[in-house]
């Protein structure tokens, strides 16, 4: 057979695909089925209001052609509303906004717009394992730099000033962060601008998780001067449970969203439009969904942290986001070894920090994208230890 691209020799199978699969495998030779703790897809459905913009839409006669790479024009506009309502932020809608079929295809877009062989990559450790392999994918080198506990899981941007930085064309940061829990200020926001001035790097900020159990949500955008430098990905996957759908969008300079157009032009066709038109109906949603939606979290996290507690681990109490973050017990081996632990003998599966970098290796992450009942029964599990396999 023909070989494979030598750019997927960097590639790897992605880890929840492996053990999603060793998953199914277990619950089809076994009545007692795994929980899953471990992914972040949301349970709740969207807002009812969007469904029903959904199908009234795809109802029309002119729904089912080609889109605008860039959007309908009503999508654009409700993003700018949304960053104006909650963050003040003035956007563009015709020149500094791009629609994207998920934050994720951000990631890759980015990558492949503006990297190059040679160029490198500051990815954060632990982060999300796209960042690093969108920049190996595009033939870029990837230089981690620690997120650190003591500082709230924040770079220490000092150290990175005593690095050779010459090389460097991006700089991937996530807040609320995943996997950890930890926010960013609008005081370490001006330090991070005014680092990817200075170095001239093109600051990425990936914010999926900017209302869940977040009392102070905010953007990069917020920050002066922070489009001469950065742009920001943001998503109705977890914000308003739309994971599936596959919406979200990139913003920053018209220059920035010109070249990550010419790429993304040349990879889709447009989004479908009854999708667009209910991601306009959910941006346009305010408080009352979100004091819903964190109320149902709330809920869950108290019984995270109880399992996490269970086994043994330190959780962070004042993280945000939809995952707890704890740090495993100084006499266990690894997150990986404990979290096979608990998956073979109470068939649980809780996600070992590992996977997100080397500054995971001591923490498992619990997703509060299981409801109260599936929570409750693995806490059972775990502390009464009593499965039949």
């Amino acid at each position: 057979m023909i070989g494979e691209a030598q750019r997927l020799h960097v590639a790897e199978t992605y880890y929840f695909a492996k053990k999603l699969a060793e998953i199914r495998e277990m619950n089809a030779n076994s009545e007692t089925k795994v929980l899953n703790l471990g992914i972040g897809s949301p349970d709740l459905p969207p807002p009812a209001q969007v469904i029903d913009a959904l199908a009234k839409s795809a109802a029309q006669a002119d729904a089912h052609g080609y889109q605008s790479y860039k959007g309908i024009p009503e999508l654009t506009k409700a993003f700018g509303n949304w960053y104006k309502r909650h963050f003040d932020v003035d956007l563009n809608a015709d020149q500094e906004i791009l629609p994207l079929i998920g934050s994720k295809e951000g990631v890759m877009h980015i990558s492949m717009s503006y990297l190059n062989p040679g160029d490198e990559v500051l990815v954060p450790n632990p982060g999300y394992p796209a960042y690093a392999m969108c920049a190996k994918l595009a033939g870029a080198e990837v230089k981690y730099f620690d997120l650190e506990a003591d500082l709230g899981w924040l770079p220490d941007l000092n150290k990175l000033e005593n690095q050779d930085l010459s090389k460097v064309k991006i700089m991937w940061v996530n807040y609320p962060n995943m996997p950890t829990g930890g926010r960013a200020t609008k005081s370490f926001f001006e330090q991070l601008i005014a680092f990817g001035k200075k170095h001239d790097i093109l600051i990425c900020h990936d914010n999926p998780y900017t209302f869940i159990l977040n009392d102070d949500p905010i953007s990069l955008l917020q920050i002066d001067g922070a489009k001469e430098t950065a742009v920001e990905l943001v998503s109705l996957s977890k914000n308003y449970n739309m994971a599936g759908w596959r919406i979200g969008a990139v913003c920053g300079s018209k220059q920035c969203m010109d070249t990550i157009l010419k790429f993304k032009s040349n990879m889709d066709s447009g989004m479908f439009k009854p999708m667009q038109v209910a991601a306009v109906e959910a941006l346009s949603l305010g408080a009352e969904w979100f004091d819903y939606l964190n109320g149902e979290y709330h809920k869950r996290k108290i019984i995270a942290i109880e399992i996490m507690k269970a086994i043994g681990c330190e959780p962070l109490l004042d993280g945000v986001g939809m995952f707890v973050w704890a740090k495993i017990p100084d006499d266990v081996k690894s997150a990986e070894e404990m979290a096979d632990e608990i998956l073979y003998k109470n068939r649980v599966f809780i996600t070992p920090g590992h996977i997100f970098g080397s500054n995971g290796d001591r923490y498992l992450r619990i997703s509060l994208c299981s409801d109260e009942v599936g929570l409750n029964a693995a806490l059972h599990r775990i502390t009464h230890s009593t499965v039949s396999i």
